[in-house]
């Protein structure tokens, strides 16, 4: 199979890592914004930005309030995609898999290199919930602010989930829309994977 240059590896994780890298020194702002699809309890599917903390050999990372409406939705149905993008590259991964929780020590670590008014802002909003004004939001800041004070724990409700990638696909834009498309697949998290050109 012809994949040399930017397709070349046998991790597709590492492939992932080094793009995300070279959108790193190219990207204007968050170059680990990726779109996460989810879909509710009548299958109709949601989309929205989160950041991608990290592409580990087990999955992808990324963080946030279990009780929002993607936490809920992942917890129900067990699965997530996502796609990252750069325009400055041209390129894009998409990722699909079983998601696991991940609320131990490495979500502790991460909230702890917050900054204090992200960490506060996280105990205080009771994210994808009704919201009567902006106010309010910044009351409830005010009275975490006092409840927690100036090193807040994790609350319970925030943390990490990481997908565990059965499919890994890579994309690169190509003239006259002929772009070069790599789809690794694999049955389950340790399963060998199977690399597959696709048409554009």
């Amino acid at each position: 199979m012809d994949r040399k240059g930017i397709f070349a590896g046998d991790n597709p994780f590492q492939i992932a890592r080094d793009w995300l890298a070279e959108a790193e020194a190219q990207e204007i702002n968050d170059p680990n914004a990726a779109a996460l699809a989810t879909v509710d309890a009548d299958g109709l599917p949601n989309v929205r930005m989160v950041l991608v903390k990290e592409i580990a050999d087990q999955g992808v990372w990324f963080f946030t309030n279990y009780t929002s409406a993607k936490g809920r939705e992942i917890e129900a149905a067990g699965k997530a995609a996502m796609v990252l993008h750069w325009k400055s590259l041209r390129r894009q991964v998409r990722v699909r898999g079983p998601v696991v929780k991940e609320e131990g020590p490495e979500a502790d670590t991460y909230f702890a290199s917050r900054s204090l008014k992200s960490r506060l802002g996280a105990w205080a909003s009771r994210q994808s919930q009704p919201l009567s004004s902006r106010a309010a939001l910044m009351e409830e800041v005010a009275r975490v602010t006092l409840r927690q004070g100036p090193n807040p724990d994790r609350p319970p409700f925030w943390g990490g989930f990481r997908i565990v990638p059965v499919e890994m696909e890579f994309w690169a834009d190509g003239a006259f829309r002929l772009h070069d498309r790599f789809v690794w697949r694999r049955q389950d998290e340790g399963a060998s994977w199977d690399v597959q050109r696709l048409n554009p």
